[in-house]
C-alpha cells in the first residue's frame, strides 16, 4: 500500500515519534484543561484552523493531518475550524481516523473539535431551521461525528433581524441529538446578552491579545456572569508577536496571507509600528530573564487573564509546537507584567465593541472580509495588495 504520508513520517521518526509505527514524542509539558461545562473540558490551548484554509499559503494537508497527532500527543486535545474554513473540517476528519487507528478509541474520545456555523451575509435574511440543519448535518459529514461537540454561531450583520430565532433552531438541533453545546463568536455584549436569554451559550470567542482588549472588562463580567467561557483567537496576532519581527521596519499592508494583513491592521489601531516594536523589545527582555521567547510570554500573559477559559493558537504543522508550550513552563514575576502593561497603557485602540471594527463593511477592517463563503466568495485580500486599508 502506498505509504500516503512518507515526508511527515521521516520527521517525525527524526523527533523521535512516529503515529503509525506507534512511537510517541516525549511529552515534556503537561497541557492543563478547564471545564467548559459538567463533563466538558478542553486543552488550555485549543489548535485553530484557520491557518489550514484558503489565502493562508500552500499547505500540505498530509503532513498537517499527520502533525495533528502530535498536538493531541502533547496534550492538546481541541481542535477549532468552520464551515467557512475550505477544507478544514474534512481535514480534521481525516484526521480523526488516523488518531483512531494509530492512538485508538480512548484517545479519540478525548478529543474535542469546535467547528462553527456561519451563514452567508447574503443569506441571513429568512434562515429556517432546514437551512440551519442542513449545514449542521454537513459538518456532521465532513468531520465523521454522530454529534458535534461544539458549534459556534456567528451572525454577519445585526441590521438583519433573526439572529435569535437561528440560535433557537441550533438548540432544537442540540435536543435532536446533533449537537452537545453551542457557543458564540464575535458577538459584541449585548448581543451575547440577548442570546443567553434564548439558549445556553456555553462559549465565546472572541479576538483577545496583547493588541486587542476589546473583550475584556464589560464583556467578559457580562460572560461570567453567564457562565459562558471565553476563547482568546490572535492571541498571537498572526505570527506578529514573535521574535521574528523585532527590530524589522513596517512591512506596510502588502501580504498574500490574510491574517498578516488582519492583524497589522490591529497593530495599527494599538498605536501603529513604533508602539508594536516597544512592546515587541520590552516582550524580548521579559523573555530573556524567563529563557523563553517572544511568542511564549505573549501567550502566557494572555492565559493568566483571569477573562480567559482557553486560548486559540493557529498552526498549520507542529513545527512550532514545543515552543508553543514553553508558555506553561514560565512564570511571569510582577515586575515582568508591569513592564508589560506600562506600554500597553501608551495603546490607542482598537476601541469599541468587540468585532465592532470587523463589521464595518466599507471601513479598512471590513473590507478584506470574505461575507459569503459557503456560497462561494473567492475574493482574496485584493484590498490589502492596493493599499486601501491603510
Amino acid at each position: 500500500m502506498r505509504d500516503r504520508f512518507p515526508e511527515a513520517r521521516r520527521r517525525d521518526r527524526i523527533a523521535g515519534g512516529d503515529p503509525e509505527n506507534g512511537g510517541r514524542p516525549a511529552r515534556a509539558t503537561e497541557v492543563p484543561g478547564v471545564a467548559v461545562r459538567p463533563g466538558y473540558s478542553v486543552s488550555r490551548i485549543i489548535k485553530g484552523g484557520w491557518q489550514l484554509s484558503g489565502d493562508h499559503g500552500a499547505v500540505d494537508a498530509d503532513r498537517a493531518i499527520f502533525d495533528m497527532v502530535r498536538f493531541v500527543d502533547a496534550g492538546v486535545i481541541a481542535f477549532d475550524c468552520a464551515d467557512i474554513y475550505a477544507g478544514v473540517e474534512e481535514m480534521i476528519g481525516r484526521f480523526r481516523a488516523v488518531l483512531a487507528r494509530t492512538r485508538g478509541r480512548d484517545a479519540l474520545d478525548r478529543v474535542k473539535v469546535h467547528t462553527k456555523y456561519v451563514p452567508d451575509r447574503d443569506s441571513l435574511a429568512g434562515l429556517t431551521l432546514r437551512d440551519v440543519e442542513a449545514s449542521i448535518d454537513r459538518s456532521l459529514m465532513r468531520l465523521g461525528l454522530d454529534r458535534l461537540d461544539l458549534v459556534q454561531f456567528h451572525w454577519w450583520d445585526y441590521a438583519v433581524s433573526g439572529y435569535v430565532d437561528a440560535a433557537a433552531h441550533l438548540g432544537a438541533l442540540r435536543d435532536k441529538g446533533k449537537i452537545d453545546l453551542i457557543g458564540v463568536t464575535n458577538f459584541d455584549a449585548e448581543r451575547l446578552a440577548e442570546l443567553c436569554g434564548a439558549i445556553d451559550v456555553a462559549t465565546a470567542q472572541v479576538q483577545y491579545s496583547l493588541l486587542d482588549r476589546r473583550a475584556s472588562e464589560d464583556f467578559a463580567a457580562l460572560a461570567k456572569g453567564k457562565q459562558v467561557s471565553l476563547f482568546a483567537y490572535g492571541v498571537l496576532a498572526g505570527g506578529f508577536l514573535s521574535d521574528v519581527w523585532l527590530g524589522r521596519p513596517d512591512p506596510g499592508f502588502d501580504f498574500d496571507n490574510r491574517s498578516l494583513v488582519k492583524y497589522r491592521l490591529i497593530i495599527e489601531e494599538f498605536g501603529g509600528w513604533a508602539l508594536f516594536q516597544d512592546l515587541l523589545a520590552t516582550l524580548r527582555a521579559v523573555a530573556d530573564r524567563n529563557g523563553s521567547d517572544v511568542s511564549a510570554v505573549a501567550l502566557r500573559v494572555t492565559l493568566d487573564s483571569p477573562d480567559v477559559a482557553a486560548t486559540i493558537v493557529g498552526s498549520r504543522y507542529a513545527n512550532r509546537l514545543r515552543r508553543i508550550l514553553r508558555a506553561f513552563e514560565i512564570e511571569l514575576g510582577s515586575g515582568d507584567r508591569r513592564e508589560i502593561e506600562a506600554v500597553r497603557r501608551r495603546s490607542t485602540g482598537p476601541r469599541g465593541p468587540v468585532y465592532g471594527l470587523e463589521r464595518e463593511v466599507e471601513g479598512r477592517h471590513g473590507r478584506i472580509m470574505k461575507y459569503n463563503l459557503n456560497n462561494g466568495d473567492d475574493r482574496l485580500a485584493r484590498v490589502a495588495r492596493q493599499g486601501e486599508v491603510a
